[in-house]
């Protein structure tokens, strides 16, 4: 296979050979970007898989276990109960007791009951462990955006959380082949091979959990791998970002809580949310839908609308830290998006090869409001506000989240067909659009 001669988006966004002429506060960022979001970035792909490895388990586990549509649909959102009781709390004990033992508990934890999805026989068993599922995972995605927040200054942050996010999408890449071939090996050890997937694609983040808690360093002033200058220079950068943060907006807990502009932020991400996990979960069976491929091939074109937005969305980012603007970056990507699924849905039925391409485009221009809406709550938020902050967002925004998934599984086992749903979500990323566009350009 013939490589390109010049590096994607991706790899070259990730470069992590400093210039000559850096700075000593911008090598100490470019080290620690360097060392923090690969490590991360792995951990949020197994993350991505364990949390939608059930859209791949579905093709044959529906049948297997005689589930039908509304009971996968509800028992893909209701991990969204879990997680979204437990966010808070979480989030609120990392930032009082450091994050690599409390992102190492949160892996251990949801690896196993990743791993016991393997055992469910009914529809009960499949509910009970996608709740427990959702409180294990909390606290873990506004975790490591918290985490972050300690180390790369608030200019920067839109690359580097969508290098991390990034991870969402190319676990799509990923997960369609594994979970293909996870899939052939049905039958072997007495086992399905939805069986198979839910083990093996458990077993790393349990695993890998507990080297977290050696490998993440918690403050800047505790990295061994930076220089004396390195971490004094880092430090006193974040210092006075906080400081001046502090002076405009210092919240309390309960102004935190309660603050206009942070629901603004919660009923946006709701918005994008609701078409985010309505796409992710129901991905493969709509392309089973209008192709009529058998579960293997469907597994494999499932990862091609996941690389789509891999490079898409660190375009975007990058882009968006050059300019400096937010909300527009959001906007746009937003209504891309809803135009994809409204063209997508009239594809349907007479143009497969039309509707796929839509599919690409959708979730390419979903994912790609997520580095530019992340960057906003830090232009207001730190510290303790912080970690409440973005743990209410994330966790208001992924009731979505249950939403979602829920409103296609129910039209799809009304109408036998998912263009009315598509359309639906379509509604969704409009009003996300809007939303990105009625905040005030001094707050994004």
């Amino acid at each position: 296979m013939d490589f390109p001669s010049t590096p994607s988006p991706i790899i070259a966004a990730m470069n992590p050979e400093p210039g000559p002429a850096m700075r000593l506060d911008q090598r100490a960022v470019h080290k620690a970007t360097w060392r923090l979001i690969p490590y991360l970035f792995m951990c949020y792909i197994l993350n991505y898989l364990d949390r939608f490895n059930i859209s791949y388990a579905a093709l044959e586990m529906k049948a297997d276990l005689h589930f039908s549509d509304t009971v996968y649909s509800l028992g893909a959102g209701v991990f969204f109960i879990g997680y979204v009781l437990f966010e808070i709390p979480s989030n609120l004990a990392l930032e009082k007791v450091g994050a690599r033992a409390w992102i190492s508990r949160i892996m251990v934890t949801w690896g196993l009951i990743s791993v016991c999805m393997m055992f469910i026989h009914t529809a009960s068993n499949f509910y009970a462990l996608r709740f427990l599922l959702g409180v294990s995972e909390a606290g873990f995605f506004p975790g490591i955006l918290l985490y972050l927040s300690y180390w790369i200054p608030s200019k920067d942050r839109a690359r580097a959380f969508a290098l991390f996010l990034t991870s969402t999408s190319l676990a799509g890449v990923l997960g369609g082949p594994i979970s293909a071939y996870f899939l052939n090996l049905r039958g072997q050890g007495g086992m399905q091979g939805w069986q198979w997937l839910f083990l093996l694609e458990g077993l790393p983040s349990f695993l890998l959990g507990f080297v977290t808690y050696f490998y993440l360093t918690d403050k800047p002033r505790d990295a061994k791998w930076l220089t004396e200058e390195e971490r004094n220079s880092l430090e006193k950068t974040m210092e006075e970002e906080r400081r001046g943060i502090t002076v405009r907006h210092s919240l309390s807990l309960t102004e935190t809580l309660t603050h206009p502009r942070v629901w603004r932020l919660c009923l946006l991400y709701f918005s994008i949310v609701i078409s985010f996990y309505g796409v992710a979960f129901w991905l493969p069976q709509i392309v089973k839908g209008f192709s009529g491929l058998d579960n293997v091939t469907v597994s494999l074109l499932s990862a091609l609308p996941y690389l789509a937005a891999s490079v898409g969305m660190v375009w975007v980012a990058r882009h968006s830290d050059k300019t400096g603007e937010r909300r527009r970056h959001v906007a746009v990507c937003a209504f891309t998006a809803a135009l994809a699924l409204l063209l997508g849905s009239v594809f349907q039925q007479d143009h497969p090869y039309g509707a796929f391409l839509m599919l690409c485009v959708t979730a390419t221009g979903i994912w790609s409001t997520l580095g530019p809406f992340w960057s906003m709550p830090s232009n207001f938020l730190t510290g303790r506000s912080a970690a409440a902050g973005l743990a209410l967002i994330n966790s208001v925004g992924n009731i979505g989240g249950f939403v979602g998934p829920n409103i296609i599984g129910y039209i799809k086992e009304a109408t036998q067909r998912f263009e009315s749903g598509m359309v639906v979500l379509a509604v969704t990323l409009i009003v996300a659009g809007v939303l990105a566009l009625s905040i005030s350009k001094e707050h994004a």
